[in-house]
């Protein structure tokens, strides 16, 4: 058994970006924040399914090519390998919890276009 709470870590980037609440061993978990105008790098996983559920704000999210607006209570499925890219083109903040499955942390692959 693991408890955890949002307050013991920190987003990467200070207000913004992953703030990881559960790293393996099956299944990594947590939040992620982008501010606006913020985007993720679009990339692909080989094994790792990864899902967004939009808690807070708006984002724009890019699966394979399909467009998707997301609002709170949305969740994007993005399988491998669909490439997808994510950026708050809104005027506050967007949160999001992440699930990322199975756990393989060298499993992420970015796309320069």
């Amino acid at each position: 058994m693991i408890k955890v709470n949002e307050s013991e870590f920190e987003y990467r980037f200070g207000n913004s970006g992953p703030k990881y609440l559960l790293r393996g061993p099956r299944v990594d978990m947590g939040l992620v924040v982008l501010q606006p105008g913020e985007d993720f790098q679009r990339h692909y996983h080989n094994i790792v399914e990864e899902n967004f559920f939009v808690l807070e704000g708006e984002v724009d999210i890019d699966v394979a090519g399909t467009k998707i607006h997301a609002v709170p209570g949305d969740l994007i499925h993005a399988e491998p390998p669909e490439p997808h890219y994510l950026i708050n083109n809104g005027s506050v903040a967007c949160k999001m919890v992440f699930v990322k499955a199975p756990y393989e942390p060298k499993d992420k692959v970015d796309v320069t276009e």
